[in-house]
């Protein structure tokens, strides 16, 4: 166990535990990011959920730590199946649109069409279909897919998720 994941295991699974500490050693030392980033492979679920905090603090500040993983992100923490690695990676695809290559936003596209088609937590959901509604203002391709999707989702009987999906239906009619 690094330093790292001992760090971000432990106390109860809702708390942040010690991420706030790890996103500053990260941010005072960038060489460390890799330290963080492996802990994704930890058997604790904990661990991982706070690992997604963490790349979400560390991406508002610095973008370009994560950049060089966005081909791991894609291939190795997009098999992690885990709700929160997999709404914070349509969270992460967004934020460094800019920043990936059109293959990198292919393989997001792929991944994130397969996620609203597939999950059912709440938040993948809600996230998702964020990131997804975005980049299709300019795929044809992409909108059409997602239309329908927006459509299921609408009738979803948790509020936040029919609701997101309405709102985002809305900017298509």
């Amino acid at each position: 166990m690094n330093d790292f994941e001992e760090l971000l295991s432990g106390g109860h699974p809702n708390s942040l535990g010690n991420t706030l500490e790890v996103v500053e050693s990260v941010l005072q030392n960038p060489s460390r990011f890799e330290e963080l980033f492996n802990c994704y492979f930890s058997y604790d679920e904990v661990v991982r959920l706070r690992v997604s905090n963490a790349m979400k603090r560390i991406c508002k500040e610095r973008k370009d730590l994560l950049v060089p993983y966005l081909d791991k992100f894609l291939s190795d923490i997009s098999n992690i199946d885990q709700a929160s690695a997999q709404w914070t990676l349509a969270q992460l695809f967004l934020s460094l649109e800019k920043d990936m290559t059109p293959q990198q936003i292919q393989a997001a596209k792929n991944l994130l069409t397969h996620n609203l088609a597939n999950y059912n937590d709440w938040i993948v959901l809600h996230t998702t279909m964020q990131t997804l509604s975005h980049w299709s203002t300019n795929d044809q391709k992409l909108r059409s897919w997602l239309i329908p999707h927006l459509e299921r989702l609408s009738a979803d009987t948790r509020k936040s998720v029919s609701a997101r999906a309405n709102k985002l239906l809305a900017k298509f009619m």
